[in-house]
């Protein structure tokens, strides 16, 4: 199983940089794991940006082969034993999973339709930046669960 990651802009903090390069770098031992990095829209208008944002998430994935997965504060809460069982159900059905970190204003209602999934890591609102550090971290987390590494203390 392949896992792609799209995010909106770029990391400027070295220490997020830093802490993603650790998670990334334990991840290939797990899984082939990719970032995709999109442009922020430059427009007024709310409702374009989450349309352009998402439209460019939507050319990018090959739903025939690739579940998306919204990763949004109103989705679907699960705690790590429940997203490693997610990740465990995903793997026996040979499908690539591509995670999306939502920009600013969230997702448009096409991408929305056409997701699979959309799960909250918090009730709290962070920034996208914080996120790809959090999410990696949490996806590694799930992979020892699953491997029942010492990683997670229940």
């Amino acid at each position: 199983m392949k896992i792609k990651l799209f995010a909106t802009g770029k990391i400027s903090a070295k220490y997020l940089n830093d802490g993603i390069g650790i998670y990334l770098n334990r991840l290939k031992h797990y899984t082939n794991i990719e970032i995709i990095e999109f442009g922020e829209v430059k427009v007024k208008n709310i409702l374009e940006i989450k349309n352009l944002e998402s439209k460019k998430i939507i050319d990018k994935v090959n739903f025939g082969k690739e579940d998306l997965i919204l990763l949004d504060e109103k989705g679907k809460e699960l705690n790590s034993i429940q997203f490693s069982d997610f990740l465990q159900k995903k793997m026996n059905n040979s499908k690539d999973l591509v995670f999306v970190i939502g920009g600013a204003y969230g997702f448009s209602d096409e991408i929305k339709e056409k997701a699979l999934l959309q799960i909250a890591l918090s009730k709290m609102t962070f920034s996208h930046q914080m996120i790809r550090l959090f999410f990696l971290e949490q996806l590694y987390r799930g992979f020892t669960i699953l491997k029942g590494e010492p990683y997670h203390n229940e």
